[in-house]
């Protein structure tokens, strides 16, 4: 597709989360792009976080992947043509599936890909390699969510939509930052506090600033939520404020549920203990719920990603489903997805135990996917999910596997583990947009460079079941090429020419939807019948729309006519287990280790790590801890820890906060292999997974914390990117005009100039100035006139001076006569 004019605004869509925000983009011709939100989207109407404001930041062509590579017999990597790397691929693929069974070859793929590449490489194996081994990162994200809608309403359906926020007068956040993780929707709802005077209520273990503005704040243990839930259950039916005629006619099973609710949780007073809270703050929750008809719940991950995630999901939704609380405005379930098109990815079958257009894995549904595509060889039952599949290739079970779009060398629980067995593999390829990842670093058979946003062409689905479309304003570099066309090319080269001669994303499009139409009587809720015929023209010009999108709608609003997607058209009521922890603290490992994300970054930072603005909020990975617990662990505010598990370590900067529970530490999952020594987080997470969706517990790991002494301790400002020792710690973020680094050393003082000099690379003059009495160093590099690096070093974390000046003289073209003079002072 060609570019357009520089100066025409091109509308398309944010890729970070699920809130699916319109994103008009400008490209001014000279490789910058501006970047604001779009009015006329229903998302956002305009608005756009931190995050999506600096996306024009982040389209640097610095440290791609620009052209395919292979690894040849004696271990090194060279450039090959796309011909040479995708019949290697084809035929390694085809080859090890005839050998050892298709079950030997794996995907894993990501949220990050657009619908119409999530669709292509679903077909390609479960259709013609004849494996259900493709799973997602949406795994670690969404998955229990999805195995929730699937018990209560017979399908993955999310009830609700945006202007529910709106019209809303409660407002119950259960497990979800959503001021730093999904802002514009949080946003949203302030304005709804502030206008209409909405109630709102955060539920969580942690205290986050979603927490600043609300009404009550419940603080619960981790792994309550299913206990709190199932006391307000019981205190709906105690207080008579069930929809019973809701409940005769449109569900079942609420009999045996409510018994097994009060079994869990007979009172308040027993909720409040199990989930270690104050009565008052359990009874005033349950009262507002009860009195208030237009009630909102959302959750997010620290819902989903539990031991026992599927049950949380199934505990919210029997209390709408109890109180008919669904499918009318203002009021519903509302699961808040975490990446771009997870739901896409659900919607095309990318998750191991889906089949396409919401279908599963039933004979019939089986059979009908294959005839729709005329499969040669359709899988027939459900694959491996993610920690299970990266088992198998531990094991030697999976034999290829090719990674698009994501690093589980840094995201997947026991990250060492899941980084160690992908050497073991007979054929590993990699899709990436970036040269260098840890996943990319644990040496690929074959590297394929892919298009990034801004690049490449399709569509995407947020959490209210809106499809937008991603549109291209930039031309991709070198001779990356979108993912969707990667996959064909390969699926052409194993025999399947015909199934995969797609010549535009369009064309993948109308098949998507048309496979949603195929014999869909209004049974099933994936439905874009009116757009399976779509002209590419029609195509390009798309306008958010929310599925189903059918020809025959049978309703304004999913589930306003009391039927749902079972057999029998009726809710299903889920009686919950009795919850356990997944976690034991012991005395090795006497904290629980919470994780999650940070306002300004996302997911390993590829993207967001290039934008100063972005690296400037939090620069380096911390550990979160109560004050007391920081004390008797031996660690103080801005001092090293040592965090491990009996999976993995980390060494992370220490943050006391007062809004951490005692005996539970908080650490971000961003940082990686490129961006810090020692702090991918995934490492230390233990691979409990919720036994029915599958999804990884990454919120309750038993860890240690540890102080971590150094000798000395200093920052790096350099306008190179320098490479950096594996013998010391090291924290690199972006600045303007450079590179930020945090570091500390086991190093003398009279080691502390060659350590600085280490850091500075070569050329141009060094200055430096040392003050025994004050054990400091500093040196500072010039060249050209311009300040090239300076390296502060002192015996502690708190010696050391503010760096703010010191990184405008870096951004600056040049260095005046005092401000050299003032470098080192």
């Amino acid at each position: 597709m060609n570019a357009p004019c520089k100066f025409q605004p091109v509308r398309t869509t944010c890729p970070y989360c699920g809130v699916g925000c319109g994103v008009l983009a400008r490209p001014d011709g000279h490789g910058g792009t501006q970047i604001e939100g779009d009015p006329n989207h229903p998302a956002n109407f305009g608005r756009l976080c931190s995050k999506g404001s600096a996306l024009g930041e982040t389209l640097s062509f610095e440290g791609r992947l620009l052209h395919p590579q292979v690894r040849d017999d004696d271990g090194e990597l060279r450039q090959a043509s796309w011909a040479e790397a995708l019949n290697r691929v084809a035929t390694g693929f085809r080859e090890i599936a005839a050998q050892h069974g298709p079950d030997a070859v794996a995907f894993y793929v990501s949220g990050q890909l657009l619908t119409e590449d999530y669709y292509v490489a679903n077909k390609l194996m479960k259709g013609f390699i004849g494996s259900a081994n493709i799973d997602t990162n949406s795994r670690l994200c969404m998955a229990s969510s999805v195995a929730g809608h699937k018990r209560a309403f017979g399908a993955d359906t999310v009830p609700g939509c945006y202007e529910d926020l709106d019209e809303a007068d409660l407002l119950v956040l259960v497990g979800s930052n959503a001021a730093w993780c999904h802002p514009v929707l949080y946003q949203r709802m302030m304005r709804n506090k502030a206008q209409r005077g909405a109630r709102m209520v955060v539920i969580d273990p942690r205290r986050t600033p979603t927490a600043d503005e609300a009404d009550l704040v419940v603080q619960i243990a981790p792994g309550t939520d299913s206990v709190l839930f199932s006391g307000l259950l019981a205190h709906l039916a105690d207080r008579d404020a069930l929809d019973r005629q809701f409940i005769g006619a449109s569900t079942q099973g609420f009999s045996e549920t409510l018994a097994r609710a009060r079994h869990i949780a007979p009172d308040v007073d027993a909720v409040a203990r199990a989930c270690c809270v104050a009565r008052d703050d359990v009874a005033t929750l349950y009262d507002w719920f009860c009195a208030t008809p237009k009630a909102v719940t959302l959750f997010s991950q620290g819902v989903n990603q539990s031991a026992q995630g599927t049950d949380k999901v199934n505990a919210i939704i029997n209390c709408h489903l109890a109180t008919g609380r669904i499918g009318r405005p203002g009021m519903g379930p509302f699961s808040l997805t975490g990446q771009p098109n997870a739901m896409g990815g659900r919607e095309v079958g990318g998750l191991a135990n889906q089949l396409a257009a919401h279908m599963g894995f039933q004979p019939d549904s089986i059979d009908r996917v294959r005839r729709f595509w005329n499969a040669p060889a359709m899988a027939q039952g459900e694959g491996l999910k993610a920690v299970d599949l990266f088992d198998a290739v531990a094991a030697g079970r999976i034999r290829a596997l090719w990674v698009m779009a994501t690093n589980p060398a840094v995201s997947l629980p026991r990250a060492d583990a899941a980084r160690a067995a992908l050497g073991k593999l007979d054929l590993f390829v990699v899709s990436e947009v970036v040269a260098s990842t840890d996943t990319s670093s644990a040496r690929p058979h074959v590297l394929l460079p892919a298009a990034a946003w801004g690049e490449k062409d399709g569509t995407v689905t947020n959490s209210e079941r809106r499809i937008s479309r991603q549109r291209s304003f930039l031309e991709p570099p070198g001779e990356a090429r979108p993912d969707w066309w990667i996959v064909a090319q390969v699926g052409k080269r194993m025999g399947f020419e015909k199934a995969f001669d797609y010549r535009f994303p369009a064309d993948i499009f109308r098949e998507h939807a048309a496979l949603s139409a195929f014999e869909n009587d209004d049974t099933r809720d994936f439905d874009l019948s009116r757009l399976c015929n779509i002209e590419p023209g029609d195509y390009e010009t798309l306008a958010p729309v929310q599925w189903p999108v059918r020809m025959h709608t049978r309703s304004d609003r999913l589930f306003s006519d009391g039927r749902f997607y079972t057999p029998d058209g009726r809710a299903r009521f889920v009686p919950v287990v009795p919850p356990k922890s997944a976690a034991r603290p012991d005395q090795p490992h006497p904290f629980i280790l919470n994780t999650g994300r940070v306002r300004d970054h996302w997911h390993t930072m590829t993207r967001t790590g290039r934008s100063a603005r972005l690296s400037a909020h939090i620069d380096e990975p911390f550990v979160a801890m109560h004050p007391d617990d920081a004390a008797a662990a031996g660690v103080g505010e801005g001092e090293l820890a040592t965090v491990s598990s009996v999976h993995g370590s980390a060494v992370l900067r220490v943050r006391c906060s007062e809004g951490q529970r005692r005996g539970e530490v908080f650490a971000p999952i961003h940082w990686n292999g490129q961006t810090a020594s020692q702090g991918r987080v995934g490492a230390l997470v233990h691979p409990i997974c919720d036994p029915i969706s599958g999804q990884p517990d990454m919120k309750a790991t038993a860890v240690a914390v540890a102080p971590a002494r150094y000798a000395a301790y200093g920052f790096l400002l350099s306008a190179e990117t320098v490479a950096l020792p594996a013998d010391m710690y090291w924290a690199r973020s972006t600045i303007a005009g450079g590179k930020a680094v945090r570091f500390a050393v086991n190093a003398a003082p009279q080691e502390w100039a060659a350590v600085a000099r280490g850091l500075m690379g070569e050329g141009g003059a060094i200055v430096d100035f040392e003050d025994r009495t004050q054990q400091a160093y500093r040196a500072a590099r010039i060249a050209g006139g311009r300040l090239k690096a300076c390296v502060y070093v002192a015996a502690g974390p708190g010696l050391l001076p503010a760096w703010d000046w010191l990184k405008q003289q870096i951004a600056a073209p040049g260095i005046e006569a005092e401000a050299r003079k003032a470098v080192l002072a």
